[in-house]
């Protein structure tokens, strides 16, 4: 049995996510208790799934486990997500594949490539603001930057008006009052509805005008489907980078040899950013709903049954990866689940993983060095792992 004073109750209290004792209870569920029963409480009732082969084949089934419902918990209070069986994230094939098609030649390894060069000299610019600055918030600042100007990029955002953007994403995804983070979050969809109508009129080469003037079944999405699916792709665009490059360098500033070595043997750029996504898995859960009866873990399973996949533990799991909570940026091979698998794997993945990279290759080119100024301030959600803020101080070479 698992020892009771590692209660799995607490992996629905945010705050219980805010420091690393949450691995513990991951630890020991996997353990002890790989597939574990959670009571309705403002919750609905769930099982949790904390070992990587389980956590892997439920992610690759879209047919038994489906995301149409719902891919995270939400209190009961809350009813139904308005975007489930519309958004990328929220829809299983064949109306997944299809919406994804519509979006799919924008994060080609062509696409990506055509946009390195333009995303080297975004971060140079961030780095250069943060350098003459005497002290800045790295996460909101520098990290938050990068990929929302890709994304802005991406979907057809003019450049002049990607700093209203910048500012209302910082208000959105913060931590502060729900009413603050609602009234951001409407005025990004107000923009969204106005530049959805442009397209309308004028399409351009862009996301926007790929989900304006693409078909489904010989149908044109609706414009809440058009719009749902622009916030499905800005939050996703962003968000998760943000996240895993800042909670990346908090690693390295723990690591300081690990840096430097980068420095000079920049060919572990590629496996060091793998390693930083799975040691910080910015995505902390996903859920899916059971659509039939089903064995699992000699479970039987209901439809209409809730399943939560606890990412971080998946990686972190010792059946899988050697030393698990040892940061080691020559990890190789490195099959993390950090960026999901099957039908629903990140359409932005090797979009993110060239961010990173390209980020962390300008600031060791760029910045002598890095000086932590206050505490970290992590994120407290059941959502998303990462930090809400890191003060630093960048010094130039």
């Amino acid at each position: 049995m698992m020892p009771s004073v590692l209660d799995p109750a607490r992996l629905t209290d945010p705050g219980f996510h805010a420091d690393d004792s949450v691995h513990a209870v991951w630890r020991a569920l996997r353990e002890h208790d790989p597939m574990h029963w959670h009571e309705p409480t403002r919750y609905p009732g769930f099982w949790s799934l904390t070992r990587y082969e389980d956590v892997r084949a439920v992610s690759r089934d879209a047919r038994v486990f489906s995301s149409a419902q719902g891919i995270l918990l939400r209190p009961t209070a809350h009813g139904a997500d308005v975007g489930g069986g519309r958004t990328l994230a929220l829809t299983d094939p064949p109306r997944h594949k299809a919406l994804r098609n519509l979006v799919a030649d924008w994060f080609t390894t062509r696409s990506v490539r055509a946009l390195e060069e333009s995303m080297r000299e975004a971060v140079r610019n961030v780095l250069a603001y943060a350098i003459e600055l005497e002290e800045c918030d790295f996460v909101t600042e520098v990290a938050a930057r990068l990929p929302l100007y890709v994304i802005c990029r991406l979907m057809g955002v003019p450049d002049k008006e990607q700093e209203l953007l910048f500012s209302l994403t910082k208000l959105a995804f913060a931590a502060g009052e729900p009413e603050t983070r609602g009234a951001a979050h409407l005025q990004i969809m107000q923009y969204f509805t106005e530049l959805m109508y442009q397209r309308m009129d004028s399409p351009a080469d862009d996301l926007v005008s790929a989900l304006v003037m693409g078909q489904i079944g010989g149908e044109l999405l609706t414009e809440e489907e058009v719009l749902l699916n622009c916030d499905n792709l800005l939050v996703g665009g962003t968000e998760n980078v943000r996240l895993a490059v800042s909670s990346g360098l908090r690693v390295f500033l723990d690591h300081p040899d690990d840096w430097e070595r980068l420095r000079t043997e920049r060919e572990l750029l590629p496996t060091a950013v793998e390693e930083v996504l799975r040691f910080t898995s910015s995505a902390t859960h996903v859920m899916r709903t059971v659509t039939e009866p089903v064995l699992l873990r000699d479970q039987r399973l209901d439809a209409g049954d809730r399943v939560v996949l606890w990412i971080p533990s998946a990686n972190r799991d010792e059946r899988v990866f050697t030393d698990p909570d040892r940061f080691d940026i020559t990890r190789t091979p490195n099959r993390h689940l950090a960026l999901g698998a099957g039908a629903h794997f990140c359409l932005g993945g090797m979009l993110a993983r060239a961010e990173m990279r390209i980020f962390f290759s300008e600031l060791l080119d760029m910045v002598k060095t890095v000086e932590q100024t206050g505490p970290a301030v992590p994120v407290e959600s059941i959502v998303v792992n990462g930090l809400e803020h890191l003060p630093v101080r960048l010094r130039a070479r």
